[in-house]
């Protein structure tokens, strides 16, 4: 049985991209074992492929208040508030490796408040969820609420540019029908080695 497709849009050849491209997915591949879907879906059209990961890489690699377990809260919540299959897995996935916690990632794409995580965690996600699902209905009134526990406007704003962000991302994976790689669903559930030997 042929494997189903990860795009309903075409998905270039490793061999076939530029050096930055396939040089950057080639990294990626040695580092977690496996290409993410995410890399090859996107690199269908280069000059997009180059925007999205540089504004990725410039919310959720960049240091701040917020950790990078906290981060992929975020995106776990609020991909799921879109249904977006594919961020739900691949960031669940990389959730439960940050937050060393097999559970966590489930709950907050479930319902983040009943999620075992902090009260900080559960403004943020609040926060996060509104800007997702109804940014025309935020208020200077839903900022104390957050200074309150601990975070400054500058985290604020990547509360909110990371839900922005996601919602772009969970459109575009919407889009084209982005099927989540397998190896998502066993990572940060069991051991590394156990998933290579199963």
């Amino acid at each position: 049985m042929d494997a189903p497709a990860i795009s309903r849009y075409p998905v270039p050849a490793l061999d076939t991209l530029d050096d930055d491209i396939r040089a950057r997915i080639l990294a990626v591949q040695e580092k977690v074992g496996f290409v993410p879907n995410v890399f090859l879906t996107l690199a269908h059209r280069p000059d997009e492929f180059r925007a999205f990961f540089a504004y990725h890489d410039a919310l959720m690699e960049k240091e701040g208040g917020l950790t990078k377990a906290e981060r992929e809260m975020i995106v776990v919540a609020t991909s799921a508030a879109n249904d977006c299959l594919y961020c739900i897995v691949a960031h669940g996935a990389i959730l439960r490796i940050f937050a060393k916690n097999p559970l966590v990632a489930d709950q907050v794409a479930a319902n983040y408040r009943k999620a075992d995580i902090t009260h900080r965690q559960k403004a943020m996600l609040a926060f996060a969820m509104k800007v997702a699902t109804a940014s025309a209905t935020i208020v200077d009134d839903d900022f104390p609420a957050l200074r309150a526990h601990g975070f400054s406007d500058e985290d604020i704003w990547d509360i909110g540019a990371i839900a922005a962000f996601f919602a772009l991302s969970n459109r575009m994976a919407n889009l084209i029908s982005m099927r989540p790689n397998d190896e998502f669903f066993l990572m940060g559930r069991v051991p590394r080695d156990k998933r290579s030997a199963g």
